[in-house]
C-alpha cells in the first residue's frame, strides 16, 4: 500500500512553492490556534502519526506550539498490514519519535474484508477504533489528525459523487467530542498541501512516501490525478473554494438538525420516535427527522432512496402490520405506534441446561436463580432441560383454573413487541414447554411450597 523509501531532508526538498516562509508559519498558527482553543495547559494528547508528509509536519508543529504549556505529546501509529512496507513504517515512525523524545504507540490491526465496503472505508474504520483506543489508554483529552485543506476539498468532491446531502457535503468536522469524551481535532483542515509542503522545506523535516497514493484504483487518486488538475485549471481558488463550500453545507445540515430536534419535541422519547408526528409532516420534514433519528440511535446515515422507503413504509403500514426494515445491522419496526430501532433477531438456537447458574445466548444471558417453590415464577426443573427459540405452536398453561393457551396469544396479551418474541428463550423439560421467562411457568413444572425451585430469568443485551 506504500513505498518503504524513506526520505532525508535533501530528498524533500523541492521546487519552491509561493510564499515558503508564510506557509509554514500559516502551519505552526493553525496548531497554534487549535492548542489554545481546545486543550489545558498540562493535558495529554495524542497525535495520529503515519509516517507521511502531513503527520510528520503535525507532530513538529504541535511540539514547537507546546512548549511551555506542558503537554504531554504520545504519538500513536497504526500498523495496518496490508503493505509488505508496514514494518518499514512502522520502525520510521518510532525512530522519528526517539530522536524527539517523544513517547509512542504503536497498534497492529486486521483490516477486514467486508461485502461492499472499500478497503479504505474498512482500514478507515479499524485505524479510527485503534487510535480511539490508544489515546483512551493513555488518558488523552484530545486526538490530533493531520487532514488538511486539500484533504477536505477531495472528499466533499467524493462525496459530491455519492449523490451525499449536506451532512455528506459537510465533510470533515474540524473539532467533535466523541461518545467516550475524546476530543477529535484537525488542526490543519484550513491549511493547503502547498504550506505543508513548504513548513517541511523550511523545517527539513524527513517523512516516508506511501506509493499506494499514485494508485488510480482507489478513488481518491484517480480523483486527485485526473480530476483535481482540470479543476484547478478553471478556478484559481483550489482547493480553498470547495473546502469553503463544505462551510457552508456545515451549516445546512445544522438547520436541518437544529429543524429536526424542533420536531422531535414531542415525538421522540430518547429512544423511540411517534408514528403519528411522522405521518402529519411534510414528506421533506419527516425524512429529515427520520434521518436526524437514525443518527441519534446510533444508524450510519441512509441514501435518499433507502430513506425515502423506510419513510413510505413507516407511514402506511398498517396499525396491525409487522414492519421491518433491515438498515446499518439494525431493525426498524413500530411497536404500539412508536418508532423502535432494535437488533435483528438472532438464528435459531438450542443449548442444554446442566445446573449451571447461567447459560449464555448470542443475544443474552438466561440466568437460573434457586428459589423455594410457591410462586408464580418458581419452576421445577429436572433433567433432560433444553433451552431453545420459538419455532411456532407452542402452548403453555398458567394456572389449573386456566385453559392451555397458544403462547403467541400470551407474548401479545403481554404487549412483548414481536422483535423480543423471536428471540425468546423457551425452556423445555423434555418435549414439553416448562416456561417461559417473563411470561411463566407450566402449571405441570409449578414447585408447591417449600420445594427447591428455580427462577429462570432473561438479560437480553
Amino acid at each position: 500500500m506504500a513505498s518503504s523509501r524513506r526520505w532525508s531532508p535533501a530528498d524533500a526538498v523541492g521546487p519552491p512553492v509561493g510564499g515558503r516562509h508564510d506557509g509554514a508559519a500559516r502551519v505552526t498558527a493553525a496548531v497554534g490556534r487549535a492548542l489554545t482553543a481546545h486543550v489545558p495547559n498540562g493535558s495529554t494528547l495524542a497525535i495520529g502519526l503515519s509516517g507521511g508528509r502531513d503527520s510528520v509536519a503535525l507532530l513538529d508543529a504541535t511540539l514547537a506550539c507546546a512548549q511551555g504549556r506542558a503537554l504531554d505529546i504520545v504519538a500513536v501509529h497504526v500498523h495496518h498490514g496490508l503493505s509488505p512496507h508496514a514494518g518499514d513504517w512502522a520502525r520510521f515512525c518510532a525512530e522519528l519519535c526517539g530522536a524527539r523524545n517523544v513517547r509512542s504507540l504503536e497498534r497492529r490491526v486486521d483490516v477486514p474484508r467486508l461485502p461492499r465496503t472499500s478497503i479504505e472505508a474498512a482500514a478507515r474504520r479499524v485505524r479510527y477504533a485503534a487510535l480511539a483506543e490508544a489515546a483512551s489508554a493513555v488518558n488523552a483529552r484530545g486526538l490530533l489528525l493531520a487532514h488538511h485543506q486539500d484533504d477536505q476539498a477531495e472528499t466533499v468532491l467524493l462525496q459530491l459523487l455519492r449523490g451525499a446531502g449536506p451532512q455528506g457535503l459537510a465533510a470533515m468536522p474540524p473539532s467533535r467530542v466523541d461518545a467516550g469524551g475524546l476530543l477529535w481535532l484537525r488542526p490543519l483542515l484550513d491549511v493547503p498541501r502547498s504550506a505543508i509542503d513548504a513548513y517541511l522545506h523550511a523545517r527539513g523535516l524527513a517523512w516516508i512516501d506511501d506509493d499506494s497514493n499514485i494508485d488510480s484504483r482507489f478513488a481518491r487518486n484517480a480523483l486527485r490525478a485526473h480530476v483535481i488538475p482540470a479543476l484547478a485549471s478553471v478556478g484559481g481558488g483550489y482547493p480553498a473554494t470547495i473546502a469553503r463550500a463544505s462551510l457552508h453545507q456545515a451549516e445546512a445540515a445544522q438547520l436541518a438538525d437544529d429543524m429536526a430536534l424542533r420536531d422531535a419535541t414531542d415525538a421522540f422519547d430518547g429512544a423511540t420516535l411517534s408514528r403519528s408526528a411522522l405521518v402529519e409532516l411534510p414528506a421533506y420534514r419527516a425524512r429529515n427527522l427520520l434521518r436526524w433519528f437514525l443518527r441519534e440511535r446510533g444508524l450510519a446515515a441512509a441514501s435518499m432512496a433507502r430513506l425515502d422507503a423506510m419513510h413510505r413504509q413507516l407511514c402506511h403500514a398498517r396499525a396491525d402490520a409487522r414492519v421491518a426494515l433491515q438498515h446499518a445491522g439494525a431493525e426498524v419496526g413500530i411497536h404500539r405506534g412508536r418508532i423502535v430501532v432494535h437488533r435483528p433477531a438472532p438464528m435459531p438456537f438450542e443449548r442444554g441446561w446442566h445446573g449451571e447458574a447461567a447459560v449464555a445466548l448470542p443475544h443474552g444471558t438466561l440466568r437460573f436463580e434457586r428459589c423455594a417453590g410457591g410462586s408464580r415464577n418458581a419452576a421445577r426443573l429436572g433433567a433432560n432441560v433444553v433451552i431453545r427459540s420459538r419455532r411456532g405452536g407452542e402452548r403453555l398453561q398458567l394456572a389449573i383454573n386456566r385453559p392451555r393457551q397458544a403462547l403467541k396469544s400470551l407474548l401479545q396479551q403481554a404487549d412483548v413487541p414481536v422483535w423480543t418474541r423471536r428471540g425468546l428463550p423457551l425452556v423445555f423439560c423434555g418435549d414439553a414447554l416448562a416456561c417461559v421467562p417473563g411470561i411463566g411457568v407450566d402449571r405441570r413444572f409449578a414447585a408447591p411450597p417449600g420445594e427447591a425451585a428455580y427462577e429462570v430469568i432473561w438479560n437480553e443485551n
